[in-house]
């Protein structure tokens, strides 16, 4: 196998299906979300990963608009309601939540 080689695993239908709902949050912001890109934004964050255990939330990644209005969050999770309480317990806003998939475009080739 030379280094252009490209492998991908496929897992078994029924190994994805044991694995943890994946869930897309969206907040609004109406002041806009202010994290600071310091030490402090940073322990802000870790305090909401570290709260977001207590219910087997897993936060993965966010993306967050232009104006820092909205965001959408990506979530692993037992459920939607184990989403809301972490949220609660963080002190944020949770507009919609909505269990998704992956869709590949590479899956394909």
């Amino acid at each position: 196998m030379d280094e252009r080689t490209v492998e991908r695993i496929v897992l078994p239908p029924q190994t994805m299906e044991t694995t943890m709902p994946r869930y897309l949050v969206e907040r609004e912001f109406p002041d806009g979300l202010q994290v600071p890109i310091d030490e402090t934004g940073a322990k802000a964050c870790l305090a909401v990963v570290d709260s977001n255990m207590a219910d087997q939330v897993t936060w993965v990644h966010s993306y967050v608009s232009i104006d820092k209005r909205k965001t959408f969050c990506v979530y692993d999770g037992p459920s939607p309601e184990a989403i809301r309480r972490t949220a609660g317990r963080s002190k944020l806003p949770v507009g919609r939540i909505t269990e998704v998939r992956v869709l590949d475009p590479y899956f394909y080739k």
